[in-house]
């Protein structure tokens, strides 16, 4: 074998690592093993496995396979591990904005609709949200509910103009793709004297935001439809929100022409995407690996399910984005601010 040969081998063995370590992960969140060390400084395996009612010899082999990938530290003398400070917002902390565990939840789901996608792959077919395994629908919303949590009130709206400013008096809002309502609440929480009418195609996660919603104390400002988004039936919105979901959508231009056409002269469109720019050589990095592999196993396939089926993909960019809202009708589209993974745009009639 050449060196390069030997290097990339080693790539691949780095990348089944993570795969089967994924796993170890999704574990540690689950039985609280994380949990159990933050904050703690120095543990053994014995004291972690007494606080959580987990076995030691477990939990001895799971935490040297976290050592062997840098999540955790391994002291020799002593024999104790230690769970950074710094490592406790990625894997502990679920109100962290890079809390990412639950993106292993989107992974397993990815797996075990192998073969619908090997089959799509061949027909060219799609495959709608609601036929995908469940734990993609409760892996995205627990992705996204951080970011949403720790952004969207605060500064993606003080990015828009003027928008914060309405919806402190008093307006009305859409979510359209609301999924399980996450950023619908969080919107509704931080906005008292607002409305919000939340819309996905998905009955099941209307059915549970229905059910989050029952549980808020402006359970009254809060309402769910399942209906697609170019049929959203009110209108007179001052606010819309599409939160990475446009592009999931069959007829994405449909869709936001709806919106403008349900939107007030003055009002503003929202649009949350996936972090991208415009040339996939531009895209080479972890997070853009991380969604164009998401883009081929969900977001392609919904959007080949649903009529049009334009299959704009997670990875469009801005420049492709502001061609969509330009067609729909929007003249004044920019993009307002970005984090690590969300691109967060404007657009205005």
């Amino acid at each position: 074998m050449t060196n390069s040969t030997e290097e990339f081998a080693g790539r691949v063995v780095t990348d089944m690592a993570a795969v089967m370590s994924g796993v170890m992960t999704n574990i540690g969140h689950k039985l609280g093993l994380y949990r159990a060390m933050a904050g703690q400084g120095s543990v053994t395996s014995d004291s972690v496995a007494r606080s959580t009612g987990t076995d030691e010899r477990y939990v001895r082999e799971w935490l040297n396979n976290q050592v062997a990938g840098g999540y955790v530290v391994y002291e020799t003398e002593s024999g104790t591990y230690e769970l950074p400070a710094h490592h406790e917002p990625v894997l502990v902390d679920e109100d962290s904005p890079v809390f990412l565990v639950p993106a292993l939840e989107v992974a397993a789901s990815l797996w075990l609709d192998e073969q619908k996608l090997l089959d799509v792959f061949r027909s060219g077919q799609g495959i709608s949200w609601g036929e995908h395994h469940h734990r993609l629908f409760c892996g995205s919303e627990s992705l996204f509910r951080p970011g949403y949590k720790s952004f969207l009130a605060t500064e993606w709206l003080d990015n828009l103009q003027g928008v914060r400013q309405k919806l402190e008096s008093g307006a009305k809002v859409a979510d359209i793709g609301c999924g399980h309502g996450a950023s619908t609440i969080t919107l509704a929480r931080a906005f008292p004297d607002s409305e919000f009418f939340g819309y996905d195609l998905h009955a099941e996660s209307i059915a549970v935001a229905r059910q989050r919603a029952r549980d808020e104390p402006g359970e009254q400002r809060i309402s769910f439809t399942q209906c697609d988004a170019n049929s959203v039936p009110q209108l007179g919105f001052d606010l819309i929100c599409f939160m990475d979901c446009l592009h999931d959508m069959g007829d994405p231009v449909g869709a936001a022409r709806r919106a403008r056409e349900a939107m007030n002269e003055d009002g503003t469109l929202l649009l949350v995407e996936p972090l991208a720019r415009d040339c996939v050589s531009d895209n080479i990095n972890p997070v853009s690996r991380l969604y164009y592999a998401a883009s081929t196993a969900v977001c392609t396939p919904c959007s080949r399910s649903q009529d049009v089926g334009l299959a704009l993909g997670a990875q469009a960019g801005p420049q492709r984005l502001t061609e969509i809202l330009n067609e729909a009708g929007f003249t004044r589209v920019r993009v307002a601010t970005s984090t690590g993974f969300n691109l967060v745009m404007e657009a205005k009639i």
